[in-house]
């Protein structure tokens, strides 16, 4: 089974070299000074696990994707869209698409059943042209629990988690699933097969859609949104409004809230990719979630007005930092 990765960043670089290490024919492909410290100096990890590094073949170029039988895409949401239709174009038949981005994916709706089955969410797919260009039946959802971020190009840190959970759309147990899982365990991760991933997608989202635009606005780490017993009472009250929507969705949380806030608090002195892309100046990922779930919530008529409050604060201190850059 080859293995290709598609934006060989801090997730994308992590799960590639960790593949490389279990012995996966995997290629990385990625662009600007990652690429060319991942040509010199191949992928660096450091993890309380144990550093390692791996040497796989890295490139910018698309084409490369046709070589393989599985592709990991590590891009952040709001970059798929201007690159699917070339993604669709070059992806050989029968390969399967591993979509590992945060918040709701394009394909949720696709054969979900349910009051919203075959809709596409504008705020990730606007158009739908990824669900055109992208066949439902190459579509293997992954939900990414570890957390990572690049120190220096080719050189990723690794803070925590290693588990994976990837699902067919459908719900059947596939035997190409099976295989991938076997790959990434074999590299030293957790990759569980799900035959419910729309629940863990869920219970990863809320947490995101209330710790992410909660850290952006103090600028603070997971563990100091804690201190505050003000602010532990929003982002509860935040991820109890995204519980309804999944609930109206028929989605059952399998952990507690209470439960979901504190673990999100115990990670302690760690920044949110969010916050991390707001002080580096980089677009945020507010459409896949607060965007995406306010359109959904939306379409069910679910109130969401503290996770909509977030989501316009964030918006209108995004929009000022973007002008003083100018």
């Amino acid at each position: 089974m080859r293995f290709a990765v598609l934006g060989a960043g801090a997730t994308g670089g992590f799960v590639g070299a960790s593949l490389a290490r279990g012995g996966a024919d995997v290629t990385l492909i990625a662009r600007g000074a990652q690429l060319e410290a991942l040509r010199t100096r191949g992928v660096r990890v450091q993890s309380p696990r144990g550093d390692f590094e791996a040497h796989p073949p890295a490139t910018d170029d698309l084409a490369a994707l046709a070589a393989a039988d599985v592709v990991f895409i590590g891009l952040k949401a709001y970059s798929l869209p201007a690159l699917a239709p070339e993604l669709g174009r070059v992806l050989r038949p029968g390969a399967a698409v591993i979509a590992a981005q945060n918040g709701i994916p394009w394909w949720y709706f696709q054969r979900a059943g349910g009051p919203l089955d075959g809709m596409v969410v504008e705020s990730v797919d606007p158009g739908g042209v990824i669900s055109r260009s992208i066949t439902p039946d190459a579509v293997i959802g992954c939900v990414v629990f570890p957390a990572t971020e690049i120190v220096e190009p080719g050189v990723i840190r690794h803070v925590e988690g290693t588990r994976f959970s990837i699902g067919e759309p459908d719900g059947s147990l596939s035997e190409r699933c099976a295989e991938i899982s076997e790959a990434f365990r074999a590299g030293g991760l957790k990759c569980p097969v799900e035959e419910d991933l729309r629940g863990q997608i869920w219970l990863k989202l809320v947490g995101n859609a209330a710790f992410n635009p909660a850290s952006v606005l103090t600028g603070a780490t997971l563990g100091e949104l804690g201190e505050v017993p003000q602010m532990r009472a929003l982002l509860r009250d935040v991820l109890e409004e995204g519980a309804r929507v999944a609930e109206a969705l028929g989605v059952t949380m399998t952990v507690s809230l209470d439960r979901r806030l504190e673990a999100g608090i115990a990670v302690g002195d760690h920044k949110t990719s969010m916050l991390m892309d707001f002080e580096a100046g980089k677009p945020l990922e507010l459409e896949c979630m607060t965007g995406a779930i306010i359109e959904i919530a939306g379409r069910l008529g679910v109130e969401v007005p503290r996770l909509a409050t977030l989501d316009a604060a964030v918006r209108l201190a995004d929009r000022k930092r973007q002008h003083q850059k100018r």
